[in-house]
């Protein structure tokens, strides 16, 4: 069998979670998969995955020649692509995640823009706050808040932000607008899920001084739409990025507390650790239709900071 034989099947098989799965996939039989990639880690020299009869997962080795393959494969249907239909021609998927709150909010207007623009384009819109392995995720490009630790990928900034506490005015009419931060204890507040996390732990900075205050949940959810949601109804107080709720401050449905103090659900509070950025995996031969998909976002993105600049003149 030719390598790209072998990159289509291991990529098969860690999208699919099994060698039987991968082997339905590609018309294979099971032993063909398994007798196929033995063949592969005898090649190499090294284990490429940790097999069970019920999972598989990456082992180092794999984990890189697994990238190399996703990238090599990607490079190599782009070129096709330009061969069987010309360089002006823009098709293919395009596979977006962002959280929901911005997703819904900014990036499903772009992509339907673009879409008229490029109609044999198809998007595919994820929104999901709980992407952690880009490479494996299969996702094009990830929109999501915070700063990267991973530097193997690109992130560049698509907008800055930053965390606010907000409530609607009608609680703050019923329970009183907290001065300092440990006021917040004695505040309904509204709590972030992330992997099953309990974000009740809220950090502050107020020059120098740090602090860091436990507050007495009302309600949870990993959805951040839910959350602001539940904040314009009146059920307690929030912490957002700005971006999430700046139209519901702007129409005074929200209205925002603590503003002298740097906030943030962890204890980071550089400059960038609430901006807005756009990951995507690095390639040299980046596919023409996410290249046109990035200079969009990001010119529309450039339209809404100069608009929200604008609007607090």
């Amino acid at each position: 069998m030719d390598k790209f034989s072998d990159m289509a099947m291991f990529v098969s098989i860690v999208k699919h979670q099994g060698l039987a799965a991968a082997g339905r996939d590609l018309s294979l039989s099971p032993a063909t998969v398994t007798a196929r990639l033995q063949a592969l880690e005898e090649r190499y020299g090294v284990k490429l995955l940790n097999r069970s009869t019920r999972h598989v997962s990456l082992t180092e080795s794999g984990e890189l020649y697994y990238k190399a393959c996703i990238e090599i494969l990607d490079n190599v249907s782009e070129v096709e692509n330009l061969i069987q239909n010309g360089v002006r021609e823009v098709k293919g998927s395009l596979k977006v995640v962002a959280p929901k709150d911005i997703g819904k909010q900014y990036i499903l207007p772009i992509l339907n823009e673009f879409s008229e623009l490029y109609p044999d384009v198809v998007p595919y819109l994820y929104l999901n706050d709980q992407i952690s392995n880009i490479a494996e995720s299969g996702m094009d490009i990830v929109v999501r808040y915070g700063e990267l630790a991973d530097s193997s990928l690109i992130s560049r900034r698509l907008a800055p932000s930053r965390r606010v506490l907000c409530a609607s005015p009608e609680y703050l009419a019923k329970h009183g607008t907290p001065s300092t931060p440990q006021d917040l204890v004695n505040h309904s507040c509204l709590v972030m899920l992330r992997s099953n996390e309990e974000l009740k732990t809220w950090h502050f900075q107020e020059r120098d001084k740090k602090k860091s205050i436990t507050v007495v949940p009302r309600r949870f959810s990993d959805d951040g739409e839910v959350i602001r949601r539940w904040a314009v109804e009146g059920a307690g107080i929030a912490l957002k990025s700005v971006l999430d709720v700046q139209a519901d401050i702007t129409n005074l449905r929200l209205v925002t507390v603590l503003n002298r103090y740097m906030k943030n659900f962890n204890t980071s509070m550089s400059v960038s650790s609430a901006d807005l950025n756009v990951v995507y995996i690095s390639k040299k031969y980046q596919p023409k239709r996410i290249r046109l998909f990035l200079d969009f976002l990001f010119e529309r993105f450039n339209d809404l900071v100069e608009e929200s600049e604008k609007s607090r003149m």
